[in-house]
């Protein structure tokens, strides 16, 4: 039964949220240095919208310095407004060519929030998962109005459905479980 369309992209729906669970936490800062916290910057480049990692080379010096090389000089002082004007509180060192960005480490409450927030983003997406069982048994049980199967298969699709939905449950837990100890570790 598992090889039913419906299910095949049931799972495929499932696996989208959890992949974009994830990169919704990488974003978290979990202060250590990483590229993936800059990821949503954009920068004016030429009038244009670019995402940083296209307007030069971004790279983790160590643990708490991120390092930023344009390939064009005239952005160092673009590209260091993007960043202060972004929300993610850091302060960019320029020495006229590279960027610099210092990781300040974060505070016991600082981390307890940010604990708070990829739980809530881990609540968010067992919902989107929950709302794609609900449409597949939904899209099932249409499919077996029209006789296209019997009640015996309508029911063990259900259950392969569920099955799925609690396998990526799972997947949410771990990745929370992952990004807790990540942040809570000093």
């Amino acid at each position: 039964m598992m090889n039913h369309p419906l299910l095949k992209d049931a799972r495929q729906r499932m696996d989208k949220s959890v992949e974009a669970f994830r990169n919704e936490i990488a974003k978290i800062r979990t202060g250590k240095a990483t590229t993936a916290l800059l990821d949503g910057i954009k920068v004016d480049y030429y009038g244009t919208l670019t995402p940083l990692n296209q307007v030069g080379n971004v790279s983790v010096m160590d643990v708490h310095t991120i390092s930023i090389t344009p390939w064009d000089k005239s952005m160092v002082l673009v590209i260091d407004k993007a960043i202060l004007a972004s929300d993610l509180g850091l302060n960019p060192i320029s020495d006229g060519t590279n960027l610099k960005i210092p990781i300040p480490a974060l505070t016991e409450e600082r981390r307890r929030e940010l604990v708070k927030i990829v739980k809530k983003f881990g609540e968010d997406a067992k919902v989107a998962l929950r709302n794609v069982r609900r449409d597949t048994n939904d899209h099932l049980k249409k499919v077996e109005k029209n006789k296209e199967l019997t009640e015996d298969q309508l029911k063990e699709a259900e259950k392969e459905t569920q099955k799925l939905t609690d396998e990526h449950i799972a997947k949410i837990e771990d990745i929370i479980k992952h990004k807790e100890k990540e942040i809570m570790e000093v």
